[in-house]
């Protein structure tokens, strides 16, 4: 039974990485010509592109990858909840579980994106990659917020320290 409860967590985490990286590239505006950014849309098309033909877009959101990762999230948590206890979760459990779910992902990709942004910026600041570009598109939405209200300290970035610091209070906070 432990297995197969990995194995679901595993294959719907990466699923729902996937479709949650689309959403927040189209919603940082990442640049489309990079190589991961086309991984990541051609490993969401498949469950994507049938939903796009129902589900019209909502400005810039688009609501197909929304209903996707949505409905990827609500049928782990069922699956799951039925193997373990049976179906005997309510509608309003069952929406506010897709919600934390959906929070904790979010708070999850821009902890590691932000770690991983801070460290090769400290690493290799003058060399620029596709997962560099990748990086700072995903985070300077985030941080350029900070950066006007926390600046420089002695040519100091502290910005990514102070986003990662809220988003542990913030997950702290969901659980």
């Amino acid at each position: 039974m432990q297995v197969l409860q990995f194995l679901i967590e595993t294959f719907a985490g990466l699923v729902t990485f996937v479709l949650l990286l689309r959403l927040v590239l189209q919603w940082s505006r990442a640049d489309f010509r990079n190589p991961i950014v086309r991984a990541v849309l051609q490993l969401s098309n498949p469950v994507v592109l049938p939903l796009r033909r129902i589900v019209p877009s909502l400005g810039r959101l688009d609501s197909a990858s929304a209903l996707a990762l949505l409905l990827v999230l609500t049928a782990k948590l069922l699956v799951l909840q039925w193997l373990l206890e049976g179906l005997t979760i309510t509608p309003l459990r069952l929406l506010m579980q897709v919600v934390v779910q959906l929070a904790q992902s979010v708070l999850h990709l821009y902890l590691w994106a932000i770690m991983l942004h801070a460290l090769l910026s400290m690493l290799a600041p003058d060399s620029r990659s596709a997962g560099q570009s990748l990086l700072y598109s995903l985070c300077e939405p985030v941080l350029r917020p900070i950066r006007r209200k926390v600046p420089a300290i002695a040519g100091l970035d502290l910005s990514p320290l102070w986003a990662l610091i809220a988003i542990q209070v913030a997950l702290i906070v969901l659980r």
